[in-house]
């Protein structure tokens, strides 16, 4: 069974003008502002629009803002005074990420009911317990938790149950049967799982236990098919023809591009390295003028290896923390001491020191701005400032540690002290 989202967005009509509240507003700083109830200067935009419940002019309201660890989104709201009619929703304003993800959630408790969701036009949302399916494009994008998507699809179902027991007794009677077992769901009758499939990888579900493992949430990223390009709009590139090999060892390849931050027209930097008994790599650097902003990314020269690769070092002396590290998109990190474990594509390819990588982590977990302020957990802060305190003593050689590397695609490597023997990280 699915559900079409039966909620349109609140203003599809033709904008009359801005209100006079949104043309005062100044134009000053970065047009995609981090999400930050502490953020004065934060203030939605205002413009008058058509209700198309009563066809007379309400208000919607466009908030451009950065979500931590995430991107840049546009949460819209639509408001009529006259008649009391309001809707919600979320379209993401960055660009269709290289490769779809898959959440998949195991919902136990009302914990996991109120994990905060962004879940975009393009996703697919499944409910297998009940054979249940929201197809893409059939509902607006929204900023929302489970128990709302939950709640959203029930007013999706409801909102014909009218119509339908006129015309259709039968079919009504099952749907509410139906709305029965979602209403059981948000209650927590029996635990169930929650599937969100968005091929635009543009979709996100919270993960409460940062920094530590989910163990209830599994993301996978995978490759997008040529329908599911199809779908999002994206055309196939057609196959080029082969050019001249060149030697790109002793050259320094630049191009022009955006920048992350300020999306400033910027120049990206890409050389060809030979990291000594190991592979090729690729080390790509940008630098933006407008802002300041630096960046850099490291990926593999070469194919993915026949076997993957996992490496294991017993951190016992701060000199460990000055070997070479190149971390591949592909590959997650593990630290067991701390139940830490960092996933596959967070922090994209590097090429470091172990120093480096671990610095990166810590300021990656302590400064996400949901565990700051006045809406921050007191416990989840206090496990952030512990976690922080224990990697700081691993950094400076107080503390014994694993440091656990998996790759499947075989393409990390740590420094081995050693070489060119063959020694075990240990």
């Amino acid at each position: 069974m699915s559900a079409s989202g039966a909620v349109q967005p609140g203003h599809p009509g033709a904008a009359v003008g801005p209100s006079p509240a949104a043309a005062a507003s100044p134009a000053t700083g970065p047009l995609f502002r981090p999400l930050s109830a502490e953020d004065e200067e934060q203030q939605p935009t205002e413009i008058e629009s058509l209700c198309m419940n009563c066809y007379r002019n309400g208000t919607t309201r466009l908030l451009l803002t950065k979500i931590p660890f995430f991107r840049e989104i546009i949460v819209s709201s639509f408001s009529c005074e006259h008649c009391g009619w309001n809707n919600t929703e979320i379209q993401s304003a960055g660009r269709i990420q290289d490769q779809g993800v898959r959440y998949t959630l195991t919902v136990r408790s009302q914990e996991d009911m109120n994990r905060e969701v962004v879940k975009t036009d393009s996703a697919t949302t499944r409910i297998p317990e009940l054979d249940f399916e929201i197809p893409a494009f059939s509902q607006k994008g929204a900023l929302t938790t489970v128990e709302g998507l939950i709640s959203r699809a029930i007013s999706g179902l409801e909102q014909d149950q009218p119509t339908r027991r006129a015309v259709e007794g039968a079919i009504a009677e099952r749907i509410d049967e139906f709305i029965g077992k979602l209403k059981d769901l948000k209650q927590m009758a029996s635990p169930f799982t929650l599937v969100i499939d968005d091929p635009s990888g543009n979709s996100f579900v919270e993960n409460p236990h940062a920094p530590q493992k989910d163990n209830a949430l599994v993301i996978t990223y995978y490759d997008r098919t040529p329908q599911q390009a199809e779908m999002l709009g994206l055309q196939a590139e057609a196959p080029e023809e082969k050019a001249e090999e060149e030697d790109l060892r002793n050259e320094v390849l630049q191009f022009n591009t955006n920048c992350p931050e300020c999306n400033a027209p910027a120049q990206t930097n890409m050389k060809l390295v030979q990291i000594p008994h190991f592979k090729e790599v690729i080390i790509m650097a940008t630098n933006c003028e407008n802002c300041g902003h630096r960046t850099n990314e490291v990926k593999s020269g070469g194919a993915v290896e026949p076997l993957g690769t996992r490496i294991t070092l017993h951190i016992t002396d701060p000199s460990d923390m000055t070997r070479d590290l190149l971390k591949s998109e592909t590959c997650s990190v593990e630290i067991p001491e701390l139940e830490f474990e960092l996933g596959m594509a967070v922090l994209g390819g590097k090429f470091t020191t172990l120093e480096g990588l671990l610095k990166d982590i810590r300021e990656l977990v302590t400064k996400n701005p949901f565990t700051l302020g006045d809406s921050s957990n007191p416990d989840q802060s206090e496990k952030l400032q512990e976690f922080s305190q224990k990697l700081g003593q691993i950094i400076e050689g107080k503390m014994k540690a694993h440091f656990i590397m998996n790759d499947p695609a075989g393409n990390s490597y740590l420094q081995n002290v050693y070489a060119p023997e063959d020694a075990t990280l240990k």
